[in-house]
């Protein structure tokens, strides 16, 4: 049966500002579900309020409402445009959420508006714990034993029937809000009220803790006719307990037998089908007893497009939202072809001929004194995903993609030797348990403790057994005599050339030689969705050692783009809808464009969005391998944020050319001392400042510059490390501070303007003329981060001389950078004199955010400029100008409690919200405004 042809216009409800626990994989997922719907003919209307990601461009949706994730905002869209039908599966619980109320006050009926994708009694059935375990019990599906409490009594009475350990989840809450596992009973009071408070209807279910039992996931996709496929089995590395966002993943499952995976399959058929009759995506958690019985107990499913559902897309090259978004329109599975093959139907299930492994990112650092204990509630803030034909070689470069100054797991120097600590760490999992495992096995601490510790399946740690093994093998030999068969070996299991270069005691470039001699090269494979049964249309490709190449290499003009790797504080996703740009401007001026990311949550790394992918860490080794294999034009790398800029300097040393700003600007931007000595050349105003290696110079320089003192590494993103001190006993303890974690950092010292007010401004620059995209002026003063102070575009009151300096100072900078493309710099402004704080070309934070409220597409633009296609005299620049934008921060405080939540020089925020106001009596602007200062006068 063919699609419904009277849906002619949807609105697609989107996943407002990032949280920890709803990222930008909520956007790849709209993004993606919004292309398919247009090329249906339906015109897509979308709602979402945060302005860094490509979901909010105009190249995604024919309509865009950069709004408030309110009824209101519905209503204003309905009463402007004809909606037929709305789909809410691909905001995750915000919009779903958001749609449920909308419902509920009658809004859909009275305009006429359908519900697709989804079954609103689903979602009611999945969400209310007590609802859901008693349909699974009709169907004879078996779950862990749980009650529902709705009071603080009720609760104390089921764990006294229980007894501990148990689960504590609040319901209607998203990323595992509210949730604990209590061991003790002196933890059970506080962690009920807790779970109570947390959920929207004061409601908790309380099971039986597994742990120690494996987890598991599959993503389903079903039709209107009740044809369902498996896209996706997802093995959790990390047990019971660990919310699945925090887990070390593995697809396809890896310790799982035949028997136990089709009864799983089955027991997730029936579930997707007792719940609703709706088509769309599904996700299907289960819990296996890990013993030979391998009982499975399902512990939640979710009836839309999930977190793993992007994973699974990236890990199987089946695009899940973008079929689920043509099956909400009625299309089934056999009518639609495979995206990869072409030639087959999306009926077809994916076979992986590859494993993936997926790990989180974590930002503790930002929150210090922060339990990072991992447990139910989710903290990661992002997450990488290795490819290759072995666990070993996927977790390998999986762990090359992290950044966090690993050269993959071990056989880098950095391993942990005390055992206390180790055993520690194993019964007791954070960011690092996975090296730790390996510290402990290579330490000798007996398998059966390490497995009591962590309840990892045995497979895993043999796997990581078996890698130590190699390294010992390898340490007897030099890269002189090491055999050809040992060194192809190791690079089949992951290694990079720097361990092998560790392991053999001498460079990484002699390891790389080594290999050369040998004839030991990358070749890249197609992830095809059908191990090669079919042959694949689309060019998404991984490396790994062996001997056929399936990257075919063209002879058109090309162009790389770096990515931005994992998102983090300071980086996110506004690096991802930069980079898509990017990509989009180098096609329209001819170029074959090619991604480099390892980031699955992105639009990116969607397989259509640049001629070619490479989902390989953005490491130099891959890098440098793609470079010598596609032969391009030049590397684009201004704009994935710090993860590309670190690589400048090496494509210089090996004569490969950046497009845009050259290296030495960028690193003339950076090193602080040039830097100050390129402005006061040109008599520009700066704090005063100095440049120090030590305590006891940061003492000395003191005496000269005056408390307060801006105190901060070089070379860092999100004003990492970045303190305001006030007397020496201050300065000399964070200086020590940051040369412990950095020690290769020049630490920079600046006098502090206390009660300035801060501003920034973007621009675009061909090397001659200068184009001033927007200047923002922040609400909070100088002292607090960027990324977490309210901003408003444009000022509201810094006034025409302080305007013209800005200007002038943005202008005269870029040209003497020799700036190619973007540029932001940061101005503190005190006593009308105007002060230049830093300056970043590249793409900055706050370019999609100025781009979203003038609606020009100024990346793009920045792009073509860098390419050396056009000037910047050659666009027409004509921005929507009428009233103003305030940018809103967004943080997840809730997620570390008792951690300082006090606002400083080091961002915090995880996202951002934008909202539009016609002039500065609006009420918002004027509560935000007293609210900030009353909370800084504190």
């Amino acid at each position: 049966m063919p699609r419904n042809e009277s849906i002619k216009s949807i609105l697609i409800i989107g996943s407002g500002p990032i949280v920890i626990g709803q990222a930008c994989e909520f956007d790849y997922s709209g993004s993606q579900a919004a292309r398919s719907l247009r090329e249906e003919g339906i015109e897509v209307t979308l709602i979402n309020s945060n302005p860094a990601t490509i979901m909010t461009d105009k190249v995604v949706a024919d309509n865009v409402y950069l709004k408030p994730l309110e009824p209101e905002s519905i209503l204003e869209i309905l009463a402007e445009h004809k909606i037929d039908a709305v789909l809410p599966t691909m905001g995750g619980q915000t919009a779903l959420n958001l749609a449920i109320k909308c419902d509920e006050m009658g809004i859909w009926e009275e305009h006429g508006v359908d519900i697709i994708g989804v079954d609103i009694n689903a979602i009611e059935i999945t969400e209310n714990r007590e609802a859901f375990r008693n349909l699974m019990e009709e169907i004879d599906v078996p779950m862990a034993p749980q009650t529902t409490a709705k009071s603080f009594l009720e609760g104390k009475s089921v764990m006294q029937e229980y007894g501990l350990p148990v689960c504590i989840r609040a319901s209607y809450t998203l990323g595992g809000a509210g949730a604990a596992i209590v061991h003790d009973e002196k933890d059970f009071d506080d962690n009920l009220n807790k779970g109570l408070h947390a959920s929207p209807i004061h409601e908790v279910m309380i099971d039986k803790a597994l742990l120690g039992w494996k987890e598991y996931e599959l993503e389903l996709l079903r039709d209107k006719n009740d044809n369902v496929v498996i896209i996706c089995s997802i093995e959790n590395f990390d047990p019971m307990g660990i919310h699945t966002g925090d887990s070390i993943t593995v697809a396809p499952a890896m310790t799982l037998s035949d028997t136990t995976f089709q009864r799983m399959r089955d027991m997730a058929i029936k579930m997707m089908r007792s719940i609703g009759n709706f088509a769309g995506g599904c996700n299907v958690q289960f819990a296996v007893s890990p013993d030979e019985k391998e009982d499975i107990i399902a512990i939640e499913i979710n009836p839309r497009v999930s977190r793993s559902s992007a994973l699974a897309s990236k890990a199987t090259g089946y695009p899940i939202a973008k079929i689920a978004s043509k099956l909400a329109i009625g299309y089934t599975l056999d009518e639609l072809d495979n995206q990869i093959t072409k030639t087959t139907s999306a009926l077809f299930e994916p076979t992986l001929d590859y494993v993936i492994v997926k790990i989180p990112r974590w930002n503790f650092n930002k929150f210090p004194g922060a339990d990072r204990q991992l447990g139910l509630q989710m903290k990661s803030v992002g997450e990488v995903m290795g490819i290759g034909r072995s666990f070993q070689e996927a977790l390998q470069k999986a762990c090359q993609s992290l950044e966090i100054n690993r050269n993959g797991l071990g056989a880098d120097g950095k391993e942990v030797t005390n055992q206390d600590e180790i055993l520690h760490s194993l019964a007791h999992p954070s960011w690092n348990r996975l090296f730790h495992v390996y510290d402990a096995i290579k330490l000798g601490i007996p398998f059966k403790t390490i497995f009591e510790k962590t309840k990892i399946d045995v497979w895993f740690l043999k796997q990581i057994e078996e890698l130590i093994k190699l390294e010992r093998k390898i340490e007897k030999f030099s890269v002189d005599n090491i055999s050809k068969d040992l060194l192809f070996e190791a690079k089949q299991k992951g290694y990079a050339d720097r361990q092998l270069g560790h392991l053999l005691r001498c460079l990484e470039s002699e390891v790389h030689e080594k290999r050369e001699e040998y004839g030991i090269k990358r070749v890249y494979k197609l992830v095809d969705t059908c191990a090669a049964e079919f042959p694949a249309q689309t060019p998404y490709y991984y490396s790994t050692f062996e001997y056929e190449n399936e990257s075919e290499v063209s002879d058109k003009k090309k162009v790389i783009v770096l990515g931005s790797g994992p998102n983090r504080i300071g980086q996110g996703i506004e690096f991802d809808y930069s980079c898509v740009h990017g990509v989009l401007a180098a096609k329209e001026c001819g170029y074959e464009t090619i991604m480099i990311n390892c980031n699955p949550e992105t639009v990116s790394t969607d397989f259509d969005t640049a001629d070619k992918l490479y989902f390989e860490p953005v490491f130099w080794e891959h890098i440098y391998d793609i470079i010598k294999h596609e032969k391009p034009e030049g590397v684009i790398v201004q704009l994935g944020g710090q993860t590309a800029l670190k690589l400048a300097e090496k494509l210089e040393r090996y004569g490969i050319k950046i497009f845009g700003t050259s290296y030495d600007a960028l690193d003339l931007a950076e090193d602080r001392g040039r830097f100050s000595k390129l402005l006061k050349e040109n008599n520009i105003p700066y704090p005063k400042f100095g440049v120090v290696e030590s305590a006891e110079q940061a003492i000395e320089l003191s005496k000269d510059l005056g408390f307060p003192l801006l105190v901060r590494p070089s070379y860092v993103l999100g004003g990492q490390k970045m303190k305001i001190v006030i007397n020496e006993e201050e300065l000399e303890h964070h200086v020590v501070d940051i040369l412990r974690d950095m020690p290769e950092n020049q630490i920079l010292l600046d006098h502090f303007l206390g009660g300035a007010i801060e501003a920034e401004a973007d621009a675009i620059c061909d090397g001659e003329n200068v184009h001033i995209i927007g200047v923002m002026q922040h609400i909070e003063p100088a002292g607090i981060h960027s990324g977490d102070s309210y901003a408003v575009l444009p000022p509201y009151n810094l006034g025409d001389f302080v305007m013209q300096q800005i200007e002038d100072i943005t202008k005269k900078i870029a040209v003497e950078l020799k700036t190619v493309g973007l540029m932001n710099i940061q101005f503190a402004i005190k006593d009308e004199m105007v002060y230049v704080i830093e300056a970043n070309p590249r793409a900055s934070r706050t370019v999609p955010f100025i781009a979203k409220a003038y609606d020009e597409p100024y990346v793009n633009y920045a792009a073509k400029v860098m390419l050396g296609e056009k000037k910047v005299t050659d666009f027409d620049f004509n921005p929507r100008k009428e009233g103003y934008a305030i940018k809103i921060p967004v943080f997840s405080f809730n997620k570390f409690p008792n951690v300082n939540k006090e606002l400083g020089p080091e961002m915090k925020s995880t996202g951002e919200a934008i909202r539009f106001i016609k002039d500065l009596k609006d009420p918002f602007f004027r509560k935000v405004f007293s609210e900030r200062n009353l909370y800084l006068s504190r």
